[in-house]
């Protein structure tokens, strides 16, 4: 009878002590998740301040990709996409590749009549100069090179690359001129796409479903090497990973990425439209929104967020 009683006793001792660490984990998750929500809200409106102090237009996505929730402002209104253009340019090069269109090893000579102003270092190299497939899509990303572009605009032709934007539910981005081909562009032919355009190409990427996961890693794996970083990463630490693409004309400023925080992975998009004569605003403005996401990041993993004043944190290249 003794040890019936002592057996039920320690069996008491042991669903009460299960229920208890239940409880105290079902309390835990709650307050994490009402300090998310508070935080969610905090981002909210730290986002709404910084679009309202901005004089231009924007279109805006903020995305928590672990926890798939979503900010945005204006994300289906179109902006002539400058060199944003080559994201769906690269996404557009990989689905040839896969339909035994074009050939990633293929060489390509460099012509006098392929070379293109404004960004890149193609324009400066020797004609003759062999470059594979491979390489141009790369310079066209992390270099921004506009020649680069203009090679394979040539080798898709535009009729191709606007018809794989469908296919790739672009429904609101197309290529009407060449990139850097600022006479068409003063004669009203613009290039368009829009933030959730972006977004879509770029959650793809992350999630490892543009085309197949092998092409997603090698998308990210040149987004990571981004050489113009004067937008969202400029007040971000260092050593915070930003995958991401950008693009300056005349009154236009964009850049759009996946930044790898320790709270977790966020995909931020910021597409501006401005009268300024010079793009200084507009990039401290799409600063600004990296920089909300990244106090956020830091609250939702236990750490006080920053002052969101005008500090640069860590040293990275501006170009």
């Amino acid at each position: 009878m003794a040890a019936a009683a002592g057996l039920l006793l320690a069996c008491g001792f042991y669903f009460s002590f299960r229920y208890y660490t239940h409880f105290k984990e079902i309390r835990r998750q709650q307050e994490i998740f009402r300090m998310r929500e508070a935080a969610w809200e905090r981002l909210r409106i730290g986002l709404g301040r910084e679009i309202f102090r901005f004089k231009g237009q924007a279109g805006i996505v903020v995305k928590d990709l672990k926890f798939n929730r979503e900010l945005f402002y204006r994300k289906d209104f179109p902006f002539p996409s400058a060199s944003l253009v080559k994201l769906p340019i690269m996404a557009a090069c990989f689905s040839a590749v896969r339909e035994g269109r074009l050939d990633l090893s293929r060489q390509v000579a460099l012509k006098s009549s392929d070379k293109f102003g404004g960004s890149g270092m193609l324009k400066s190299v020797r004609p003759g100069t062999v470059f594979t497939v491979e390489e141009l899509i790369g310079l066209m990303i992390y270099e921004s090179d506009n020649t680069a572009t203009n090679i394979l605009t040539t080798l898709l032709g535009m009729d191709y690359l606007n018809s794989a934007f469908v296919s790739l539910g672009l429904t609101n981005t197309n290529l009407s001129r060449r990139v850097a081909d600022f006479r068409s562009r003063d004669r009203g032919i613009e290039n368009y796409t829009t933030a959730e355009d972006v977004s879509s190409i770029l959650e793809r990427i992350y999630r490892g479903t543009l085309i197949d996961r092998e092409v997603s890693e090698q998308c990210l794996r040149m987004l990571k090497l981004q050489r113009v970083n004067d937008r969202l990463p400029r007040y971000l630490p260092a050593d915070i990973t930003v995958a991401h693409k950008t693009g300056l004309e005349r009154n236009v400023c964009h850049d759009s990425g996946i930044i790898f925080f320790c709270g977790g992975d966020f995909l931020v998009c910021v597409l501006t439209r401005h009268n300024n004569p010079h793009s200084y605003a507009a990039k401290k403005f799409i600063a600004r929104v990296g920089l909300r996401v990244y106090d956020f990041s830091l609250e939702i993993s236990g750490q006080p967020a920053k002052n969101t004043g005008p500090r640069r944190i860590g040293k990275r290249r501006m170009d």
